[in-house]
């Protein structure tokens, strides 16, 4: 439990400075630090990308430079991933992957998703980890925060809503390539190298050498075992950092090679909210709206101690399978590494899923149920924390329908923050929440009622959890998953995916021409009657919607699958 608290104590303690560091770097209004150190290299990659960073977009110019840069690296990493077997950067001899698993794998990771239907070391050359996989996992989570930034400009950012409509008509939501570009280099490739060295100094690989033949200590066994290598460091510091998940080796950070020490556990545990934690510091700098991003982070870390406290209880029960064995009183040790054990591994879970992460240090398929419950009410909820930039801007949708709510429970016309809510924005906040239990449920339902489809390992409740977690996972763009699943199939990673490619743009893009059309319209002044979104009645009511908008809309899949199962597994 110790390390628990210094996971939280280390996570808060980062946050505020490199909160503050990020919101006068990605500012406009602001000097930014090291300014002349970054500008230079910045202009290099402007004048390469032909862009004009200076020119501010519309909110449909900013969302189609969004879509068309991410469909050509799909295209690029498909192509790299299907041909990497006569491409340079493969000792191994790695043969080039199926075209449907290609495909999975190149949306997967351009959704900042990393859902893996293949195992890392053994199907992909180190030119596809390092040039394909690590230039995704840079520029898929800065994605996330460039449309944060887009949104928080027009619609929070106080300075913006004091412009009158005529003025807020012609106004821009800025350049997606320069909020990109900056994220990237000032932020991003800075506290990746910090955690990168971290981790390559307490054991990680980070080498272009192929497998390492080692001779097994047992006698007369002449085999020797090949130890899978790479550049293993980098890609597991922007894979924890940026919340894309996944990993170099197959089982993630459970591999003593990719985890090694009880230093590099918690170096890898803090750095999966780092960022996300420190957004609500830096969006409360750049907007000025401190109180209500002391509100939401509120919300959010109440939400973080239900989900890790509840996790880490179910955890440390014993695995109702060991009844009647001699090891019916220990903690559930199925699926962990000992040296990390219920309690960490818990942590783990419970934060990967809390964000859009999906890294783990322990195989989710074998947790307690309610365990298992915890982690996919964590994706179903997605915003405690949640993804860089997508996490705060899923909140925010939330915040808009319950501002839409209560603005009906006082008797005014539905407003956020002085701006009308009208019949076109509630459609979208509606389309772009409800889209998550439609496209979960709905493909969920198509396959298990084709037992063929599945690929399930485990009958009855636990089966149906195995399929509910993987299109949940999809959707969340989280990537983690009940491994018992056999995946790597036409279905699976076709239907996948769909969810990954609706789960990303939707919820992401949506609030972005939601945010500019409310920049459009005149800001009405504030009385007696106006919806207060500081106060604490206020954030209460956010929380409720939350919570009520996910239990009714799974609830009923949940009692069929984990509740169902942890009242039949004899605890």
């Amino acid at each position: 439990m110790n390390a628990v608290i210094i996971c939280y104590a280390l996570v808060i303690g980062l946050a505020l400075p490199l909160g503050l560091y990020m919101a006068h770097s990605l500012d406009d209004d602001r000097k930014a630090p090291l300014d002349a150190l970054f500008r230079p290299i910045e202009g290099l990659i402007y004048r390469f990308a032909g862009v004009k960073p200076d020119h501010s977009m519309t909110w449909r110019d900013y969302a189609w430079a969004v879509v068309k840069l991410h469909a050509l690296l799909i295209l690029f990493a498909w192509f790299t991933f299907m041909a990497q077997g006569v491409l340079p950067l493969n000792p191994d001899d790695i043969a080039g992957m199926r075209w449907d698993t290609a495909l999975h794998t190149a949306v997967s990771f351009a959704t900042n998703t990393n859902q893996q239907h293949y195992s890392g070391q053994a199907q992909l050359s180190y030119l596809s980890q390092t040039l394909a996989i690590v230039t995704l996992q840079f520029i898929t989570p800065a994605t996330g925060l460039a449309v944060l930034l887009a949104i928080v400009r027009v619609l929070l950012k106080r300075k913006a809503n004091k412009q009158d409509s005529a003025s807020s008509t012609t106004a821009g939501v800025g350049n997606y390539y320069r909020d990109l570009v900056r994220t990237i280099v000032r932020v991003m490739l800075p506290v990746a190298t910090v955690v990168a060295l971290l981790l390559a100094w307490q054991g990680v690989p980070s080498t272009y050498e192929g497998a390492q033949s080692i001779a097994p200590l047992d006698k007369g066994v002449s085999i020797s075992q090949e130890i899978p290598r790479g550049p293993v460091a980098s890609m597991v510091a922007i894979k924890q950092l940026g919340t894309n998940g996944g990993g170099w080796y197959g089982p993630n950070s459970s591999v003593p090679l990719e985890n090694p020490t009880a230093i590099s556990n918690i170096i890898e545990t803090v750095s999966l909210l780092l960022f996300p934690v420190s957004l609500l510091v830096a969006t409360a700098i750049i907007t000025g709206r401190r109180k209500l991003m002391n509100g939401i982070g509120a919300v959010m870390v109440a939400f973080s101690l239900v989900s890790s406290t509840t996790a880490i209880v179910s955890e440390k029960m014993p695995n109702a399978a060991f009844i009647g064995l001699s090891a019916s009183a220990s903690p559930n040790m199925e699926g962990k590494e000992v040296r990390f054990g219920p309690e960490m591994s818990a942590q783990w879970a419970s934060w990967t899923t809390q964000t859009s992460n999906g890294s783990v240090n322990a195989m989710h398929d074998s947790f307690n149920p309610v365990g298992g419950l915890v982690t996919l009410m964590d994706m179903f909820v997605n915003v405690t924390f949640g993804g860089i930039g997508v996490g705060l801007i899923g909140y925010l949708l939330y915040l808009m329908l319950a501002a839409f709510i209560g603005s009906l429970m006082i008797g005014r016309a539905p407003e956020l923050l002085g701006k009308p809510l009208e019949s076109r924005e509630i459609r979208w906040i509606s389309v772009a929440i409800l889209a998550q239990p439609l496209t979960i449920l709905g493909l969920t339902a198509i396959t298990v009622a084709f037992p063929g489809l599945a690929g399930t390992s485990n009958p009855a409740f636990h089966g149906l959890s195995q399929v509910l977690y993987e299109y949940t996972s999809a959707f969340a763009n989280n990537g983690s998953g009940f491994e018992g699943l056999g995946d790597d199939t036409l279905w699976w990673n076709l239907t996948a995916v769909v969810a990954l490619l609706v789960g990303r743009f939707l919820p992401m893009l949506a609030p972005l021409a939601i945010a500019a059309w409310l920049a459009e319209k005149r800001t009405a002044p504030s009385g007696r009657g106006s919806l207060n979104m500081d106060s604490g009645a206020f954030v209460g009511l956010t929380a409720g919607v939350i919570v009520i908008i996910n239990l009714l809309s799974f609830l009923p899949v949940l009692f069929l699958g984990p509740v169902a199962e942890q009242l039949t597994s004899g605890f």
